[in-house]
């Protein structure tokens, strides 16, 4: 078992901070695209999450290769805390917006007085 898991994370020192910044750029994309192209609310709020999982990617991988200092851990762990308030009060508004008004539509739902 230690021959296959030595085997299997030989690749891993090769991995470098470009590695790390293309996948927090490709995250951070999908999730500008989907914050700004959806309609729907559900839609937009993971298209959040995709960003702000990026900025985690990006703090972790600096604190990493930049030296011993943990600034980086610290920040991501607040950002993680950041998104898990978000979207429990984001989800309790979506579910109050679709109570109201019977859809979840951004476009539909643009004027929140009647």
């Amino acid at each position: 078992m230690d021959v296959f898991l030595k085997g299997f994370f030989s690749w891993l020192p090769n991995v470098q901070l470009v590695h790390f910044l293309i996948v927090s750029a490709i995250l951070f994309s999908l999730g500008m695209y989907g914050i700004v192209t959806r309609k729907n609310a559900i839609l937009v709020l993971m298209g959040l999450e995709l960003v702000l999982n990026a900025a985690n990617i990006n703090f972790i991988a600096f604190s990493r290769y930049g030296g011993l200092n943990l600034d980086g851990q610290v920040a991501a762990i607040f950002v993680i805390i950041l998104a898990a308030a978000e979207a429990a009060i984001a989800l309790a508004i979506v579910l109050n917006i679709y109570h109201r008004f019977q859809t979840v539509n951004i476009d539909e739902v643009s004027n929140l007085k009647e």
